[in-house]
């Protein structure tokens, strides 16, 4: 079966080739998620989006139907950032690339605006617990740390190296 096949979602590492699918994501998934965020998803922030953490992070992306919808940013195993295209929030496709980076790396942290109600809701569904909480120095708002233990049981075989997985999930 073709990789993408109707209804399959593949997590592949990110190429310069996602560069603007990826800053579109981020752009509009940090617009709607973040609205509190002056600039948000623009300007200087997608400077430093496209220049540093695309460049310096190991980066995934989940393509469906051969069109990038969402980017997962780990620096070793910390989530730097995770954005669904708004039309593919909900479909699975975040909690497949959670569930890629804990493969990865075992357990997971990640830190997300208190505001967020929407990542907090599904991180704390991933089994992300509360650690620390910071304020946000440039925008005065508070940043929950959240950790995510490793598996107990890891399983033999790796789901994050066979590529292809469900999108439904």
């Amino acid at each position: 079966m073709p990789e993408h096949a109707a209804g399959r979602t593949v997590i592949r590492r990110y190429t310069a080739a996602d560069e603007n699918a990826s800053m579109d994501i981020w752009s509009r998934a940090g617009r709607t998620a973040h609205p509190f965020i002056p600039g948000e998803g623009e300007g200087e922030r997608a400077r430093k989006m496209r220049e540093v953490y695309l460049v310096h992070a190991e980066n995934w992306v989940a393509e469906s139907n051969g069109r990038v919808v969402a980017l997962l940013g780990l620096l070793d195993a910390e989530i730097g950032g995770l954005f669904v295209a708004p039309e593919a929030q909900g479909t699975g496709v975040g909690r497949r690339l959670v569930e890629h980076a804990a493969a990865l790396h075992g357990a997971l942290t990640v830190e997300v605006y208190e505001k967020n109600r929407q990542a907090c809701g599904f991180y704390a569904r991933m089994g992300f617990v509360e650690e620390s909480r910071r304020v946000d120095e440039e925008h005065d708002e508070v940043m929950l740390k959240l950790l995510r233990p490793a598996p107990e049981n890891p399983s033999s075989e790796n789901p994050a190296r066979s590529g292809a997985t469900d999108g439904s999930v």
